[in-house]
């Protein structure tokens, strides 16, 4: 059994020296201030206490460097998940109660147990069906839902709702009953952090900072909000005025124990901890691909499944919620020049020593401010001008897109992403059940055939070339018969038809059927079927059917040799006669 396959930390290790050290050390400071306050925030966001965000960045983050592949990807809370979390258990349970908390934990494990399922069965294609657009959509759609669920801590009233047509409505009802102080602190510390994330790297560098000093100082921007936040609520004792606070927060470490296994609740859960795993999966996978493609290595999808698989176990068993790898917070990682997993270890210990000894500080940390960090860190995922771009590309992926954003508006986060998905899958069946295909003939001089409505070629009277630029199944295979009838029709003198087969991936057993159909067809129409440029594959899949024991026509390895056989053979038939 080879070790590395599945424990991909022994190959790092090996060569771990003190300079790696180094850097890794650096790094993991600059995310450790980073995913405290993320960490916070975004357990608020899933409808679970603070601290359980700081639990779900410590044992996943180990986990995740002994069994993932990427050395820089950023393991822990984020955004998306977390609102999916929120939108699985919401509905369910009382926000923060031990039920809510408890589903969490459980919903955790089923998304580890789907991963590692996932990778023993080597199913991480299945991920390729969330397309670009569907994913562009579905969290940029994600992004501003998020946004508008935390405005009500911005505000300091109470609204509920998991959809905009929720939320609006009881935001609006809500704002006579606005809490100035909290609309203060919010108001600042969200305009202080949309500068700090746009301009204060500018004006370090215009202070005479280097870049690299520039960047770290520009992400402790949260951290920064926080110590002040805290100091300004305590120093005016501002939640007497309305200001709602964390309040107290245990100190200690997570205590290990497995979720309550309450069968019922898990296939409830079920399907919602399917979605995160993929859409998880997704994000990660792209994320870990972009960073290493930089320095030149490579990741293993399927070991992402294993290391992400762990990460959710590790997370279920010491009270947190489902994780994956961050975007923001990779990237992070990476420009602060992490070098392998160790980061994240270091990351990990640095989160475990303030959950140990400094919860007590976040006692009067402002929900506002917490919500703050989550608007700005969403709100630069929000990409409505990818609806643009892609109407221009292709108006099929566009549809799925938006129906994928106006799902998970009005509909629901669960409901949003299903509907893109199933769109995009009923889109793809829809254009290739109508494949392109062609009429060709010969490029004057050459050896080459191109679509005779795009270009000045020479035709054979009597021979006829189909180029089919699709393969061949089970949707499209009524279609070749209708379109090789049409051209019967209108080639009236045609001896041979050849269906050229260089787009041709995949013969599947209806469109064998279909094949033998059309060669009777045309054989009792006195008209010859061949087949060009078969590839490998597919020819190895006619060799195991009899269908060119007895279909009557050749295959040629290339359209010319074909033109060359069947031309001159029509004309000299055609001359005797």
């Amino acid at each position: 059994m080879n070790l590395k396959r599945w424990l991909p930390c022994i190959g790092w290790a090996a060569s771990y020296n003190r300079v790696t050290a180094g850097k890794d050390a650096l790094a993991a400071v600059i995310v450790t201030l980073m995913l405290i306050p993320q960490s916070l925030a975004y357990a608020m966001l899933a409808g679970l206490p603070p601290i359980t965000g700081l639990y779900a960045s410590i044992a996943p983050l180990f986990l995740y460097a002994i069994f993932g592949s990427s050395r820089t990807l950023a393991v822990g809370p984020v955004a998306v998940i977390s609102l999916m979390t929120a939108a699985a258990l919401g509905p369910m349970f009382a926000t923060g109660s031990s039920a809510y908390i408890g589903a969490a934990m459980l919903l955790a494990a089923l998304s580890g147990v789907i991963l590692l399922l996932m990778a023993v069965l080597r199913l991480g294609f299945l991920a390729n069906f969330l397309s670009h657009p569907v994913i562009s959509g579905f969290i940029s759609a994600s992004g501003l839902l998020i946004a508008l669920s935390q405005l009500k801590h911005i505000l300091g009233v109470k609204a509920e709702g998991q959809t905009v047509l929720q939320l609006l409505p009881s935001l609006a009802e809500q704002l006579p009953l606005v809490n100035m102080p909290t609309l203060l602190v919010g108001g600042v510390c969200l305009l202080f952090l949309q500068l700090a994330r746009t301009r204060l790297k500018d004006l370090l560098l215009g202070l005479g900072l280097s870049s690299g000093w520039a960047d770290s100082l520009t992400k402790t921007g949260p951290v920064l909000t926080i110590i002040v936040s805290v100091w300004v609520v305590t120093l005016f004792n501002l939640d007497s005025s309305g200001v709602r606070v964390v309040g107290r927060i245990p100190e200690g470490l997570p205590i290990l124990q497995l979720p309550t296994m309450d069968w019922q609740l898990a296939l409830q859960l079920l399907p919602a901890a399917l979605l995160i795993s993929l859409v998880g999966f997704v994000e990660s996978v792209s994320v870990a691909q972009t960073l290493a493609a930089k320095r030149r290595e490579r990741i293993d999808p399927d070991q992402e499944l294993v290391g992400l698989g762990a990460a959710n176990i590790a997370a279920a068993v010491s009270g947190g919620f489902p994780v994956t790898g961050g975007f923001s917070r990779s990237i992070v990682n990476f420009d602060a020049g992490a070098r392998t997993p160790m980061a994240g270890i270091l990351t990990a210990i640095g989160i475990a020593f303030t959950a140990l000894f400094f919860t007590p500080l976040f006692h009067n940390l402002p929900h506002a401010v917490l919500a703050a960090t989550i608007i700005v860190a969403v709100l630069s995922l929000v990409d409505f001008g990818s609806l643009k771009r892609t109407w221009r590309f292709s108006k099929q992926d566009f549809i799925a897109q938006a129906a994928t954003m106006f799902g998970v508006l009005f509909l629901g986060v669960e409901i949003g992403i299903i509907l893109g998905v199933s769109l995009s899958l009923l889109l793809f069946l829809w254009r290739t059940s109508r494949p392109h295909s062609a009429v060709v003939g010969q490029l004057p001089g050459s050896e080459h055939f191109r679509n005779i409505e795009r270009f000045s070629v020479v035709q054979s009277e009597f021979v006829v070339s189909l180029r089919v630029d699709e393969s061949l199944y089970f949707p499209n295979a009524r279609y070749l018969e209708e379109r090789i009838t049409q051209l019967m029709v209108e080639y009236p003198e045609c001896k041979h038809l050849v269906l050229m087969c260089s787009g041709v991936n995949l013969i599947d057993a209806s469109a064998l059927d279909s094949l033998e159909a059309i060669a009777e067809r045309l054989t009792a129409a006195g008209i010859q079927l061949h087949l060009s440029e078969v590839k490998g594959p597919v020819m190895d899949q006619l060799h195991r059917s009899d269908f060119l024991q007895h279909f009557g026509g050749h295959v040629f390895v290339s359209q010319y040799a074909a033109m060359q056989a069947l031309d001159s053979a029509s004309v000299g038939r055609a001359a005797q006669g």
